[in-house]
C-alpha cells in the first residue's frame, strides 16, 4: 500500500491490439498472477485495478483491457481518451496483429497527448519458433514513435511486472508532486466497476 508522504497517481492505463494477441491474458497475469489457456474474448472492455508501490510513488492503475473485434473499434477512443499510459500489444508469431498494433499507434498519436506513456509489447514470445515479427523491427518502430518496446509472455510470465513497473516509473517521472490522499468514493465506485466486470 502506500508509503507515508509517498505520492499518490492514480493512472488510467489502456490496453490495445488485435483479437487474439492476448491482451486480457497480460493484465490478468500482472492483476491475479493468472494463465488461462482458453481466455474467452473480452467484449466491449473489461476493468481491473492494480497498485505498485515504488520508491518515488504509489500508482494506482486504473486499466481498460479493450476488445480486440473490428466491430468494437469504434468504442476505443472512449477507453483511451484521458489516459496516461497506453500499452499496444501484438503477437510475435502474427504479423498482421504488428500491422494492426501500428495502427493503434498512429491512433493513439493523432489524439495529441504528448504526455502519454506508451508500451510496444510483443507477446507471445514462448512462441518463438512460430515468430512472424523480428525483435529488431519492434525495437525500431517503438524507438521511432517515442515508445519503449518489451517483450512478454503471459503464459510464462516473462516480462509482465517489468512491463507495468516500467509505466509506473515513467508515469511517477511525469507526474508532478500532489499532496497525498485519496478520494474515498472514487474507492468505493472502482470496486463496484470491478464487480461488475469480472464476470
Amino acid at each position: 500500500m502506500a508509503r507515508p508522504g509517498n505520492k499518490i497517481i492514480q493512472a488510467k492505463l489502456v490496453l490495445l491490439g488485435d483479437m487474439g494477441t492476448g491482451k486480457t491474458s497480460l493484465v490478468l497475469r500482472f492483476v491475479k498472477g493468472q494463465f488461462l489457456d482458453h481466455q474467452e474474448p473480452t467484449i466491449g472492455a473489461a476493468f481491473f485495478t492494480q497498485i505498485l508501490s515504488l520508491t518515488e510513488a504509489t500508482v494506482k492503475f486504473d486499466i481498460w483491457d479493450t476488445a480486440g473485434q473490428e466491430r468494437y473499434h469504434s468504442l476505443a477512443p472512449m477507453y483511451y481518451r484521458g489516459a496516461a499510459a497506453a500499452v499496444v500489444v501484438y503477437d510475435i508469431s502474427s504479423k498482421d496483429t504488428f500491422t494492426r498494433a501500428k495502427k493503434w499507434v498512429e491512433e493513439l498519436q493523432r489524439q495529441g497527448n504528448s504526455k502519454l506513456v506508451m508500451a510496444l509489447v510483443a507477446n507471445k514470445s514462448d512462441l518463438e519458433p512460430k515468430r512472424e515479427v523480428e525483435t529488431e523491427e519492434g525495437e525500431q518502430f517503438a524507438q521511432e514513435n517515442g515508445m519503449f518496446y518489451i517483450e512478454t509472455s503471459a503464459k510464462t510470465a516473462e516480462n509482465i511486472n517489468e512491463l507495468f513497473y516500467e509505466i509506473a516509473k515513467r508515469l511517477a517521472k511525469a507526474f508532478p508532486s500532489k499532496p497525498t490522499g485519496m478520494n474515498l468514493n472514487n474507492e468505493v465506485r472502482d470496486r463496484r466497476k470491478l464487480f461488475c466486470c469480472l464476470g
